[in-house]
């Protein structure tokens, strides 16, 4: 059973490739899920943000928030590895334990491990393959702006505080052009599942 690292930038179209590689019969492990569900309101992840960061970055309910949060994070590099360092090695282990758990259940042809930082954090050894979903930069900043109604510069900022497109694609083994619609980036998605 291939385990397989699903990455891209902010708005390069890694959910919509997660969501097709599911339909193909993929079980899929979220990063972004398993962040949320460890940041939840009394969790271990939750008080040391709360430490660190402050009672000002908290909802009314205690809940964090994670716009004002992401905010922060996403316009400074030392916020941003000080939250990392606290949710990385969570999600980590997380991912590891649903990793193992789908193997031994041997359901699947394929677990697909849907994870923007996957290059960032040093994941890659969880994996048997990286799979970079890439879209340009100009398809990218429409896309934030639009799904997440930001600014260009707030767009810009959050691409920015990414690593480089280009210095992903040296770690990965395929990759998948999402810049030109939907179709295109489904027979992409189809050819490499049907090559596992």
């Amino acid at each position: 059973m291939k385990v397989i690292g699903l990455t891209g930038g902010i708005a390069c179209g890694k959910s919509t490739v997660s969501g097709m590689l599911e339909d193909l019969g993929a079980a899929i492990i979220d990063a972004d899920v398993i962040a949320r569900e460890i940041m939840e309101k009394g969790t271990p992840v939750w008080q040391k943000i709360k430490e660190v960061f402050g009672d000002e970055y908290l909802l009314p309910d205690g809940e964090i928030d994670r716009k004002k949060l992401g905010e922060l994070v996403f316009a400074n590099p030392e916020a941003l590895k000080k939250l990392n360092s606290i949710t990385h090695p969570e999600i980590r282990r997380e991912v590891v334990l649903r990793i193992d758990r789908l193997k031994s259940s041997g359901t699947y042809k394929a677990i697909v491990v849907d994870a923007a930082l996957l290059i960032e954090a040093g994941w890659c050894d969880m994996v048997d393959e990286v799979w970079l979903v890439v879209a340009d930069r100009e398809t990218q900043i429409e896309r934030l702006m639009k799904r997440n109604g930001l600014t260009r510069q707030q767009a810009l900022n959050r691409i920015s505080s990414q690593m480089d497109q280009d210095i992903k694609m040296r770690y990965a083994d395929r990759i998948i052009d999402n810049s030109h619609g939907m179709e295109h980036t489904r027979k992409q998605v189809e050819q490499l599942w049907a090559e596992l």
